[in-house]
């Protein structure tokens, strides 16, 4: 029987997990998406560099890292009983890759610079989630499970529109004195992110159990994690080939949605010329659109099904990537009709994405599949950053367009269209056999 000591222990935990998503909030929204990479384009990068293909080179390098580390990530930690350790271990070296952003001085010979710890800090985030993931179910009942996750992503996107409001009203451009010269109200940003990640980070320290190491676990090599990955998807292939092809068509779409967050500030600043505030603006309406796509598309999702919210939201964002091309050259007004339309579909399509793994998995192999879902994911995470920089460069040296960053979007269009080509492949109420 459970003691009112443990319940109490549990609700702990679980609230202290939930408020991680709240805690890593700065790297995603300020460091990957509306300020530092916008501060690389802006303010660091020479006049004439091409920085928006340097990002996406950094972007796809560190896309291939990740392919090649995440299968062997979540296993190993799963083995050796150290979930927890590489979650918290990964969480403050996020901190202090922000840190280290703040010696990013506006000078073009610290591009390079800025560029590693671009790309670093987007390994070290995914495998940081690879292990938060995992946790889910150690921190929830079947009951709860789904209101702790809703409950979390939406701590995440309202910490989100906190981190860019006290950003460009604290520092930036301050409500009270004046901005600071040389970038300084910008880098001030990225130490008020890394404070925001130690502290916030400190209740799952604390309250959240480590899991137990599997007994009589052995040590894998780098070669025997992926053998042992390759048997789990021929089996799952087997067994519930629906549910494998849906990996298969997530990883694909779910790497264009990660590429419409990762350049769409660089694209605000380098297409249509937004300054560094206008792009923190545009973050905080971004984050609220977000939230109430994936809100409605909740709702709907029990309504009409995951897969039909998944390609309707794909299809929408194809359509608002399209137009924002088509009508770029009405300037900042188009950025920001259709950029918000984008934003809005980007939340219900990774909701449900989530929802159709946990309807249609083999019952027993849960953990096993959501494992998958993360390492199918990150084994293509390189193709957003690498189309991106191709249709760039095509458009650049190929057909000689001088501002060529708007040509970018085809590259990520191009990942969303293939991802609902191989989502309509899926049948969406597959029958799985049970273990």
């Amino acid at each position: 029987m459970t003691t009112p000591a443990e319940i109490k222990a549990k609700k702990r935990a679980t609230w202290a997990w939930a408020l991680w998503d709240w805690a890593e909030q700065p790297y995603p929204t300020m460091m990957q998406t509306f300020i530092f990479p916008v501060y690389l384009a802006s303010a660091v990068a020479a006049e004439g560099t091409n920085v928006d293909a340097q990002i996406g080179v950094a972007t796809a390098i560190a896309g291939f890292l990740l392919a090649i580390t995440a299968p062997i990530v979540g296993r190993r930690s799963d083995e050796t009983g150290k979930r927890k350790f590489w979650l918290v271990t990964n969480t403050y070296l996020l901190v202090a890759i922000m840190l280290a952003s703040f010696f990013i001085q506006p000078k073009a010979e610290f591009l390079l610079a800025g560029l590693v710890l671009y790309g670093l800090g987007s390994v070290i985030q995914e495998s940081a989630f690879i292990n938060y993931y995992a946790m889910l179910k150690s921190v929830t009942t079947e009951k709860n499970i789904g209101k702790v996750s809703g409950y979390a992503w939406g701590l995440g996107y309202v910490g989100g529109i906190l981190l860019l409001v006290i950003s460009l009203f604290g520092f930036i451009k301050p409500i009270f004195g004046e901005p600071m010269p040389d970038g300084m109200g910008v880098r001030l940003t990225f130490l008020f992110a890394a404070g925001w990640t130690a502290v916030f980070t400190l209740p799952l320290v604390f309250r959240v159990p480590e899991i137990a190491g599997k007994p009589g676990h052995k040590k894998e090599s780098i070669a025997q994690s992926y053998r042992s990955l390759w048997r789990q998807l021929v089996l799952l292939r087997r067994q519930a080939p629906e549910t494998f092809k849906f990996l298969i068509s997530s990883a694909v779409y779910r790497d264009g949605l990660a590429g419409v967050f990762t350049f769409g500030a660089v694209l605000g600043t380098l297409a249509f010329g937004f300054e560094t505030s206008d792009v923190i603006i545009f973050g905080i309406a971004a984050n609220i659109f977000a939230g109430i796509g994936a809100g409605v598309g909740g709702l709907l999702d029990d309504k009409i099904g995951s897969k039909k919210v998944i390609m309707g939201s794909l299809i929408g964002l194809i359509a608002a990537g399209i137009g924002l091309f088509i009508l770029a050259p009405i300037g900042p007004l188009a950025y920001w009709i259709f950029g918000l339309i984008l934003c809005l579909f980007v939340g219900p399509a990774q909701a449900s994405s989530r929802t159709f793994v946990s309807r249609f998995t083999p019952h027993g192999r849960e953990g096993e599949v959501f494992g998958l879902y993360q390492t199918t994911g990150r084994a293509v995470s390189f193709l957003s950053g690498t189309l991106w920089t191709v249709t760039i460069s095509v458009a650049h040296t190929a057909f000689h367009v001088e501002n060529a960053t708007i040509y970018g979007i085809w590259g990520l269009m191009l990942i969303l269209g293939v991802g609902v080509w191989l989502l309509s492949r899926v049948n969406a109420k597959p029958a799985v056999l049970d273990s």
